[in-house]
C-alpha cells in the first residue's frame, strides 16, 4: 500500500490532504496551549486562595495552636503543593507537547513544501517532454503532407505531355527534398516519442512514487507525532498523580490529627488566670439586736455594751461633725470593716455567728490579697481582665497562670540567647588560641573587643534570667499557697463557719475564738490625737465606681456607678478602701466595687494593676 502506486494521479488531493494534516496538528497545538493556560490559571487561583486564608501574622505573634487550626494550615500547605503540581503539569505540557508540536509543525511545513516542489518540477519536466514530442509529431505530419503534395505535383507534370523536361525535373527535385525532410522529421518524432515515453515511465514509476512515498512517510510521521503528543499530554498529568495523591493523603491525615481534647486543654492553657473561684457567701443574721435586747432585759441597753465604737467610722460619715476640742480624730490602726461580724449569745449561753451583709468582700478577698490584683469584678466576669493596664516587664498586669507562662517563655528565650553567646565565646576563644599559636593567621588582640562584648552580653543575659526566675518563683509560690489555702478551706469548711475573730471577722484559728461580746476599749493615745493638726488626709490616687453602693452602714460612703472619688487610704487587705468626695465627705467603699488608680509618686502608694 503506497501512495506512489495507488494515488499516482492524485497530486492535487495529496496536496490538500497534507495541508489539512498540518492544520490539524496546529489545531491540536492550540488546544494544548489553552489547556496550559487553564492549568496555570487554576494553579494561580489555588495559590491565591491559600494565601487568602493563611494566617497573616508576624513571627512574634502567638496564636493558640489548636489541632483544628493546625490541621487547616496543613491542608492549606498541601493545597499549595497541589497547586505546584498543577504548575508542573502546565510546564510539562508546554515543554513536552506544545513546544514539540510547534517545532515539528515548522519542520513539517518545510518538508512538505520541498516534496511538493519536487513533484511539480517532475510534472513540469514531463509536460516539457510531451510538448517536444508533440511538436516533432506535428512537424513530421506537416512534412508528410508537403511530401504528398510534391508527389502529386511530380506525377501530374510527368503525365502531362505539354510539360517541359525542366519542369518535370524541378518537380522531381522538390519531391525528393520533401521526402527527405519527411524522413528526417519522422526520425526526430520517433526519437522524441521514445524519449517522452521513457520520461513518462520514469515519472509515473520512479519519480512520482518516490515523491508520494516521502509525502506518505511525512504524513505518517505527523500521525505518529500526534500519537506521542496525545500520550505525553496524559503522561504530563499522570506523573504528578502520585504526588497529588500524597497531597490528598496529607489532607486526610491533617483531618485525622484533629484532637478535640487537646484543643480543650489549649483553651485552658491560654485563658487560665490562676485565680481561685469566689468562696461561699456567709450567712447574714439581722437578728443580733433582738437577741441582745433579750439578753440585757431592757430595750435601753447602751449601744456600747453590744458594739465596739469605732471613732473612725463615726468621723468618716460627715466632715461637718464637730468633736471635743473641735478636732477630728485620726485612725491609729487599720479600720474595721463597716460590716464587721459580731458574736452574740443567747439566754442559754450558746453562741452564734453574725455574718456580714457585704458578700462581695468575701468573694474578692482571696483575689485581692494575691497580686496582681484584677481591676474589677466586672472585668473578671468578662474574662478579659488580663487585657487591661499597661504591659509591664514582670508581666504583673497578667493573671498568675498567664504571667507564669510568659515568664517561662522569656526565660527559655533568654537561655537560648545565652547559649548562643556561650557558643560564640567558645569560638572566639578557640580562634584566639589559634591566632596566638599562628600569628600569621591573625592578630589575637583584634578579637578582644568582640570577646568583651560577648562576655558583657552573657552577664546581662544571666542577670535577666535571674530576675525573671525570681519573678517566676514568686508567681509559683503564690499559686502554690493559693492552692494550699483552697485545699485547707475545703477541709475546714464546716468548722470555720462558726468561728469569729475578736475583731468580728472570720479566723481559722480556734484559739482566737471569742465567746462573748467584745468590750469597748480606747487606745491610750486616742484622746491625745485630738490636738493634732486637723488637715484632711492627702489624696494618694483616685477611683471610679464600677457598681453602685448604698453605704447604709456606719462609716461607709455611698456612691453611684461611674462616680469619681479621691483615694486617701488604700486597701489594707480587708476589702475596703477609704475614699473622699469632692465635697469632703469621707468613708469606706468596697475595693471590688471600684477601679483604683494610685499615684506612683505618692508616699506609701502602691499601684495595683
Amino acid at each position: 500500500m503506497s501512495w506512489g502506486t495507488e494515488l499516482w494521479d492524485q497530486f492535487d488531493n495529496l496536496d490538500k490532504h497534507t495541508q489539512w494534516g498540518i492544520d490539524f496538528l496546529e489545531k491540536y497545538a492550540k488546544f494544548v496551549k489553552e489547556r496550559i493556560e487553564i492549568e496555570q490559571n487554576y494553579a494561580k487561583q489555588l495559590r491565591n486562595l491559600v494565601k487568602k486564608y493563611c494566617p497573616k501574622r508576624s513571627p512574634k505573634d502567638e496564636e493558640p495552636r489548636f489541632t483544628s487550626c493546625i490541621a487547616f494550615f496543613n491542608i492549606l500547605n498541601e493545597l499549595n503543593d497541589y497547586a505546584g503540581q498543577r504548575e508542573v503539569v502546565a510546564e510539562e505540557m508546554g515543554h513536552r507537547v506544545y513546544g514539540e508540536l510547534m517545532r515539528y509543525s515548522h519542520d513539517l511545513k518545510t518538508e512538505r513544501k520541498m516534496h511538493l516542489q519536487e513533484g511539480r518540477k517532475a510534472q513540469q519536466y514531463l509536460d516539457m517532454c510531451w510538448k517536444q514530442m508533440d511538436n516533432s509529431k506535428k512537424k513530421f505530419e506537416r512534412e508528410c503532407r508537403e511530401a504528398e503534395k510534391a508527389q502529386q505535383s511530380y506525377e501530374r507534370l510527368d503525365n502531362d505531355t505539354n510539360a517541359t523536361k525542366a519542369d518535370v525535373e524541378k518537380a522531381k527535385q522538390q519531391l525528393n527534398l520533401r521526402t527527405h525532410m519527411a524522413d528526417e522529421n519522422k526520425n526526430e518524432y520517433a526519437a522524441q516519442l521514445q524519449n517522452f515515453n521513457g520520461e513518462q515511465h520514469k515519472h509515473y514509476y520512479i519519480v512520482i512514487p518516490q515523491i508520494y512515498k516521502q509525502l506518505q512517510e511525512m504524513d505518517e510521521r505527523r500521525t505518529i507525532k500526534l500519537s506521542e503528543c496525545y500520550k505525553g499530554f496524559a503522561d504530563s498529568e499522570r506523573k504528578v498523580i502520585p504526588i497529588i495523591s500524597k497531597c490528598l493523603e496529607g489532607m486526610i491525615l491533617a483531618a485525622k490529627s484533629v484532637d478535640e481534647h487537646r484543643d480543650s486543654q489549649l483553651v485552658i492553657d491560654c485563658f487560665k488566670s490562676g485565680f481561685e473561684p469566689p468562696g461561699d457567701f456567709p450567712f447574714e443574721d439581722y437578728s443580733q439586736n433582738i437577741y441582745r435586747t433579750i439578753s440585757d432585759g431592757t430595750i435601753s441597753t447602751p449601744k456600747q455594751e453590744g458594739m465596739r465604737i469605732d471613732t473612725k467610722t463615726t468621723v468618716g460619715k460627715s466632715k461637718g461633725k464637730l468633736w471635743l476640742f473641735g478636732k477630728k480624730p485620726k485612725p491609729q490602726s487599720p479600720p474595721l470593716t463597716p460590716t464587721s461580724l459580731y458574736t452574740s449569745s443567747t439566754p442559754n449561753g450558746s453562741q452564734y455567728p453574725i455574718f456580714s451583709i457585704e458578700p462581695v468582700h468575701y468573694c474578692m478577698s482571696d483575689i485581692k490579697t494575691g497580686k496582681p490584683r484584677i481591676p474589677s469584678f466586672r472585668s473578671l466576669k468578662r474574662g478579659n481582665f488580663y487585657l487591661q493596664g499597661p504591659a509591664l516587664e514582670d508581666f504583673s498586669h497578667l493573671p498568675p497562670e498567664q504571667r507564669r507562662k510568659k515568664l517561662q517563655q522569656r526565660i527559655d528565650e533568654l537561655n537560648r540567647e545565652l547559649q548562643k553567646e556561650t557558643d560564640q565565646k567558645d569560638a572566639l576563644i578557640k580562634m584566639k588560641d589559634v591566632y596566638e599559636k599562628n600569628p600569621q593567621m591573625g592578630d589575637p588582640s583584634s578579637l578582644q573587643p568582640k570577646l568583651t562584648e560577648t562576655m558583657s552580653n552573657m552577664d546581662r543575659l544571666r542577670m535577666e534570667i535571674h530576675k525573671n526566675e525570681a519573678w517566676l518563683s514568686e508567681v509559683e509560690g503564690k499559686v502554690a499557697a493559693r492552692s494550699d489555702r483552697r485545699h485547707s478551706s475545703d477541709i475546714n469548711h464546716l468548722v470555720t463557719q462558726g468561728r469569729e475573730s475578736p475583731e468580728g471577722s472570720y479566723t481559722d484559728d480556734a484559739s482566737q475564738e471569742v465567746r462573748g461580746p467584745p468590750q469597748q476599749h480606747v487606745q491610750p493615745n486616742e484622746f491625745d490625737d485630738e490636738f493634732e493638726d486637723d488637715d484632711p488626709l492627702p489624696a494618694i490616687g483616685h477611683c471610679k465606681a464600677i457598681y453602685p453602693f448604698d453605704g447604709h452602714n456606719e462609716g461607709t460612703l455611698a456612691m453611684k456607678e461611674g462616680e469619681i472619688l479621691y483615694i486617701i487610704e488604700e486597701d489594707k487587705g480587708d476589702g475596703w478602701t477609704r475614699a473622699r468626695r469632692h465635697n469632703g465627705e469621707e468613708g469606706y467603699v468596697p475595693t471590688s466595687y471600684i477601679d483604683v488608680t494610685l499615684e506612683k509618686n505618692s508616699k506609701g502608694a502602691v499601684t495595683y494593676i
